[in-house]
């Protein structure tokens, strides 16, 4: 797969090379524009799926005001799903309030496995499904049920003065006993929109003192005011809405009580001085009876595996969810039957299958601990090999869903807000872990890990990576772009361990030259210690000063700071008479000292025959602007421009860099032939450019007319 980006931000244009179902380790000093690639990626994924414009954004600034210079990017045809690794998945998705990654059991437990257990299970109660759904007013039933049960609010003794029965009724039936000078209202306040119409009357009473006449038709009103007034003082709209619910409510079920409940519910409901306690006990009694048949009835609707694996025997449970009218005098009516005995009946279908079901059962229990058994011992095993001092548990919760938990080796309750307790390091290996896992699931098209490992340490490192792409479940036999500017992933897979790999991984070195994005594969070979570095490019360089460079270094590696190193940092430093520094003090060369690095030095570069010659090499400042102008690598452009300019650049982050890689000590052990990479980046060159152009102007100012 070959993709092509244009005009994102630092890139004006690139190729890169992905192997599918393989490693594809893209290594690049920072500002490269890695994340840049991985954004432009998932950008032009994002559009094409939802038709939106986000590739846009990564228009370069430059560009802004050009039409013709819009973000693109090619070779994408066969992705259409892709997950990213970066710190917004980490931000979004790991570390919640409650557990460690956002959809727990839809990553770890949800399998496809699971989901045909579950499925066979629901086969297997399929008699009892299909009765709701052949029957919808027994969900009719259950809704009014649970509707009179509101009614009585909520208190201790079963019955609130601040339910909808308590306030409707409470204190009598204001619609069935209309006082007697509000009986021309009659039809408003018994009609079905009564509270509608209370309301518009006593907004109407806002404007009864602006006139005589009624602030709706005009008509006289000068000796109705009173009786008017009075509907707002004696009826409360809010009151009469509760009553209209709970006399609804009892019209709904009405239909399953008895002939003899009804007779007295209707008489309860017409009172008109308040509920007595007996009339509260009786309605109660009928409450109790109306929770028993809604539970039952919920128990039966919501039967399924997560009821059923909490049960030893499910016969048991089934034979218990079968209801006895007899047990409810106040529904027990032809009605009622009718409903109760499809339900009856579709138990009885379940039970002649109990063994099976039982069988069905106890397979998806097992699976699910197999499951978390697995998932909790890869990644409790990782955390103990790569030196984190945690845990993690796949727990239930009461929605039958299950939750990955955080647990500390010294505390055995789990910890809640995980972000404040891990550091930055062990949130990123964590989140990193549960990426792939969580990936694996979704099965995308393509993976990218922007920069996952650079944060660890290196054993660390390594056990990350071992977890990643060699478990059994990995993403191993992935489609994955690993984007880093950590070297040591590419020693470990490309050099140390590609053996340990399968498939073996790839690595390409990104380098971005003024907006040009390429890449260089990097192989096996390519990967060696400075030692042979440097020795090689003594053999293979043609300028003497730039091998002198390099044998100062193959000297330091060596820690042999003997004639030869002495003399070659004489030369470097451009001393006319060479000093030989041991120990904090210095003193010139002897001659014998001279001669014997002079032979040291002949051994790696023969043409090297006295010091004077070379002396006046590095001191002529011509010479060195043209090696400095020829080197075709940034690393020996860095070293001239260091001879050139002792002092260094005036900018502390320009000498710093300068003079690291001017000493071995700060380089890794394995690296690549900065003769063949472009290691050093682009902006330190470009500074070292501008002050090799003004020393030239210097010298042009200085030679006279």
């Amino acid at each position: 797969m070959k993709l092509d980006i244009k005009y994102c931000n630092s890139i004006d244009s690139g190729s890169i090379q992905i192997k599918e179902n393989c490693l594809n380790i893209k290594y690049a000093i920072n500002g490269t524009g890695k994340t840049t690639l991985a954004n432009a990626v998932v950008a032009k994924i994002s559009d094409s799926t939802s038709s939106s414009d986000t590739l846009l954004q990564l228009k370069p600034f430059k560009y802004r005001n050009h039409k013709e210079f819009n973000p693109e990017i090619e070779g994408l045809n066969n992705i259409n799903k892709i997950s990213i690794f970066n710190e917004n998945y980490v931000n979004q998705y790991v570390f919640l309030q409650d557990e460690l990654v956002k959809n727990s059991f839809e990553i770890f437990i949800k399998t496809d496995k699971y989901e045909e257990g579950i499925k066979q299970i629901n086969e297997l109660i399929s008699a009892i499904r299909l009765t709701f759904v052949n029957s919808q007013e027994i969900d009719l039933l259950i809704n009014d049920l649970t509707e009179y049960i509101d009614c009585f609010g909520k208190a201790k003794t079963g019955y609130s003065a601040a339910g909808s029965l308590g306030k409707g009724i409470g204190k009598g039936n204001k619609v069935e006993n209309i006082p007697e000078n509000l009986k021309v209202y009659e039809e408003y306040i018994k009609h079905d929109s009564n509270v509608k119409w209370l309301k518009w009357q006593m907004t109407g009473n806002e404007y009864i003192d602006i006139s005589e006449n009624c602030p709706y038709c005009t008509s006289g009103i000068s000796g109705k005011k009173e009786t008017i007034l009075a509907v707002s003082k004696e009826y409360d709209s809010k009151v009469i809405e509760h009553l209209n619910k709970v006399i609804g409510v009892l019209q709904r079920l009405s239909f399953y009580f008895t002939d003899k409940t009804n007779e007295n519910i209707k008489e309860i409901i017409k009172n008109v001085n308040g509920l007595k306690p007996e009339q509260i006990s009786y309605l109660l009694e009928i409450k109790q009876q109306t929770e028993d048949l809604r539970q039952k009835l919920y128990d039966i609707k919501t039967i399924g595996f997560k009821t059923l694996k909490d049960v030893n025997k499910v016969i048991e449970l089934i034979s218990k969810y079968k209801i006895d009218l007899k047990y409810y005098s106040h529904l027990n009516t032809t009605s009622t039957e009718q409903k109760i005995n499809s339900i009856n009946s579709s138990l009885d279908d379940v039970l002649a299958k109990a063994g099976k079901l039982q069988g069905e059962v106890n397979k998806q229990k097992k699976h699910i601990e197999e499951t978390i058994k697995i998932y909790k011992n890869e990644i409790n095993s990782f955390l103990k090999y790569a030196g984190y001092s945690y845990q993690v548990d796949l727990t239930e919760e009461q929605n039958g869903t299950y939750k990955l938990k955080l647990k500390h080796n010294d505390y055995l309750e789990n910890i809640d807000n995980v972000k404040v307790h891990l550091s930055y390091g062990e949130r990123n290996a964590f989140a990193l872990v549960l990426f792939m896992f969580e990936t694996i699931k979704s099965d995308p098209d393509l993976i990218i890990l922007d920069d996952p490992i650079s944060s660890f340490d290196k054993n660390k490192k390594f056990a990350i990576i071992n977890m990643l792409f060699r478990g059994q479940r990995s993403l191993r036999n992935k489609t994955v772009i690993m984007l880093t500017h950590d070297f040591e992933p590419v020693i470990d897979m490309i050099y140390n361990l590609p053996h340990k790999f399968n498939p073996v991984p790839n690595a390409f070195f990104l380098e971005n030259i003024d907006g040009v994005l390429t890449e260089k594969e990097i192989l096996k070979t390519d990967i060696k210690t400075f030692l042979d570095i440097t020795k090689e490019n003594i053999v293979i360089l043609d300028e003497d000063i730039n091998k002198i460079v390099y044998l100062r270094r193959l000297f330091e590696i060596n820690k042999q700071k003997n004639e030869a190193y002495q003399l070659i940092s004489n030369l470097l430093h451009k001393r006319e008479v060479p000093l030989y520094k041991e120990n904090g003090a210095e003193r010139q060369m002897t001659t014998d000292e001279i001669h014997n690095a002079i032979i040291q030095i002949k051994e790696w570069i023969p043409e090297f025959v006295d010091y004077k010659t070379y002396f006046d090499q590095v001191n002529d400042i011509k010479n060195l602007i043209r090696l400095y102008k020829k080197s075709q690598n940034n690393y020996e452009k860095l070293q001239i421009y260091r001879i050139i300019d002792n002092s260094n650049h005036e900018n502390d982050i320009i000498k710093k860099f300068v003079n690291e890689a001017f000493h071995i000590e700060n380089d890794y052990l394995f690296q690549l032939n900065p003769c063949k990479y472009q290691l050093v980046p682009r902006y330190i060159i470009n500074e070292c450019d501008k002050d090799i152009e003004n020393i030239e102007k210097n010298i042009e100012m200085a030679v006279p007319a």
